[in-house]
């Protein structure tokens, strides 16, 4: 927590902001901005998000602006408070906010700006604080995660979204109106590429397990929330396509056959540290006990059968 000397820098810092953000074109903008991000512990006040959301709904400019100003937060920033806050602050906007964010924001992370580029993130202004600042980093990785599987890899193997260039080079997205093929008519290849975006995005939500003093912040547990409420689904769309893979494994050729049970073996790894992590979880009452799944086993059984079946394909080529 910040002392009181700390507290009255922060305060000093963001009034600073406040009044350099009111002298912009889109002032109300960038001062929503800074009030949603501020240095005090505490999570934004819903009505500066709604400003934002409501500002650059049907805006272009407004949306442009808006991820300019944030990465200019982003890369400016010493705060894992701010940080912290901003990256909350895009993950609302990717969420609730106008379309055009999640491509706004791909291509500006892309270019190598600071949006999602948080790997070498370190707080300077305080001491002890490695541990927030590590949740930083890898909240940040689950939300590049997360949108290179919303703009490449949720339709499976093609592309929902294309980078193109323009006259100028700047780098485009053109959205494609690919029909979303259902998991039992897709294509091994695009099952192994969904599968594929689905377990790095689980292993990033892994990652993302607070240490140390983190484990019990009140902004770390608010932004643990939304994620882990996200890694239901992704868990479910894991099921479902395992499921599927199941039942074509015997079906299949040795090669596909011993990609599946490659994949089976890390899935089943990756179920018992998510089973742990939402043991963890529902311990310091993040979510109701409800609301979460029941998370399945892969046996070693199961796994020794599969084996079995991929040295008897062998055996027959």
């Amino acid at each position: 927590m910040m002392g009181r000397f700390s507290r009255a820098i922060a305060a000093v810092k963001d009034h600073t902001s406040i009044r350099l953000a009111q002298r912009g074109s889109l002032a109300d903008l960038d001062v929503a901005i800074v009030k949603a991000t501020s240095h005090n512990e505490y999570p934004a006040e819903e009505c500066y998000i709604q400003q934002i959301l409501t500002l650059t709904s049907d805006s272009p400019l407004y949306v442009s602006s808006c991820v300019n100003t944030i990465s200019r937060r982003l890369n400016k920033t010493r705060s894992w408070v701010v940080a912290l806050k901003t990256l909350m602050l895009v993950h609302r906007l990717l969420r609730d906010g106008n379309k055009r964010y999640a491509r706004e924001i791909f291509c500006a992370t892309r270019r190598g700006t600071r949006m999602l580029n948080m790997s070498d993130f370190r707080d300077t202004l305080r001491s002890s604080t490695w541990d927030y600042a590590a949740f930083v980093r890898m909240y940040s990785l689950f939300l590049d995660e997360e949108l290179e599987y919303k703009m490449q890899g949720k339709k499976g193997t093609g592309s929902s979204f294309a980078l193109e260039e323009n006259e100028e080079e700047e780098e485009q997205v053109t959205e494609r109106e690919d029909v979303v093929v259902p998991v039992r008519e897709m294509e091994n290849e695009q099952l192994f590429a969904r599968i594929t975006h689905l377990t790095q995005l689980i292993e990033r939500f892994l990652a993302c397990r607070p240490a140390g003093e983190a484990r019990h912040d009140r902004m770390v547990m608010v932004a643990l929330y939304t994620i882990l409420t996200q890694s239901f689904q992704i868990y479910s769309d894991i099921k479902e396509v395992m499921g599927e893979l199941m039942d074509r494994f015997e079906y299949l050729a040795l090669p596909h056959a011993t990609k599946v049970y490659n994949i089976t073996n890390r899935v089943a790894k990756q179920y018992t540290e998510l089973d742990m992590f939402y043991d963890w979880c529902k311990s310091v009452g993040i979510a109701r006990t409800s609301e979460y799944p029941e998370v399945e086993k892969i046996t070693q059984k199961k796994l020794q059968a599969m084996d079995g079946i991929v040295k008897l394909k062998s055996d027959e080529t």
